[in-house]
């Protein structure tokens, strides 16, 4: 059993930063995959990036591509989604989730979900 809790979302200007985190409970983090999603209002659930349980690849949204990173630290089981560049269309709630059977893109082949977090970016 893995429990996620994000953080770190909040208002910010277009042009501007944020870093979101999420926090996971259980001695197993570092088998998991995890990965970034978002869902906008009335809209679908959407692929934002993935990382390897290690750490060592990663796979990104061509819509985030170039802007944001994640990144894992599994000695303080957080995986981190830094935001630059935010534009009012990354407006979502942000989950994150985690995988066992890899990096992937798909949200039903994730396992675990936190309850994400607000980001608004205004115009």
């Amino acid at each position: 059993q893995v429990q996620l809790v994000e953080s770190g979302g909040g208002l910010v200007q277009a042009g501007g930063s944020l870093r979101l985190s999420c926090a996971a409970s259980g001695r197993t983090f570092s088998s998991y995959a995890m990965g970034w999603f978002r869902q906008a209002p009335g809209k679908e659930r959407e692929f934002v990036a993935a990382i390897s349980w290690s750490g060592g690849n990663t796979y990104y949204a061509d819509s985030v591509k170039g802007r944001f990173t994640i990144s894992r630290d599994n000695a303080k089981n957080t995986v981190y989604l830094q935001m630059n560049s935010l534009k009012p269309e990354d407006t979502a709630v942000y989950f994150c989730a985690a995988a066992l059977s890899g990096m992937v893109r798909r949200d039903y082949e994730y396992d675990y979900w936190g309850q994400g977090t607000q980001v608004t970016v205004s115009s």
